[in-house]
């Protein structure tokens, strides 16, 4: 049986179905680390973390931020279901980093009521959302980078 050509993604959050087209790769952040997938991968199912997802196709790339929720891997689909999921184009820097400082913030304090792991988790989404809306900022393009060609 011939391995597949592309993988069809699929990208869902309880509000809205943000991503369903055919790509070439994907790497995703999972619980135990990032982890990439091609056509033809292993089946699998993974718990999600905190951070930046991208998929390429050809040699555009595009980025989310994503948080929570887990990813379906089949030899040809990955359905990721995120509890968020963010396009750059849809992230406020401004926002994120008032969030981050916010957590920051929370983090240094010494009170008893601090939930300590809330504050890492807003922490962790602040930085995830910062990093992919820098990713637009740098490509000039919104969400997506195209990756040059390799040196020969």
């Amino acid at each position: 049986m011939a391995l597949p050509t592309s993988i069809e993604l699929r990208i869902v959050t309880p509000d809205r179905a943000i991503v369903q087209e055919q790509v070439d790769e994907v790497e995703i952040p999972g619980v135990e680390g990032y982890f990439g997938v091609l056509p033809g991968h292993t089946p699998l199912l993974a718990e999600l973390s905190v951070g930046e997802l991208w998929y390429r196709r050809g040699q555009d790339k595009t980025y989310l931020a994503i948080a929570f929720g887990f990813a379906e891997v089949l030899p040809e689909r990955v359905t990721v279901l995120a509890q968020i999921a963010e396009r750059a184009e849809e992230i406020d820097p401004a926002r994120a980093e008032e969030a981050k400082s916010r957590a920051e913030a929370r983090l240094r304090e010494s009170a008893q009521d601090v939930d300590y792991d809330r504050a890492r988790g807003a922490l962790q989404k602040a930085l995830a959302r910062l990093q992919v809306a820098s990713r637009m900022q740098l490509s000039g393009r919104v969400g997506r980078q195209r990756t040059p060609p390799p040196q020969s």
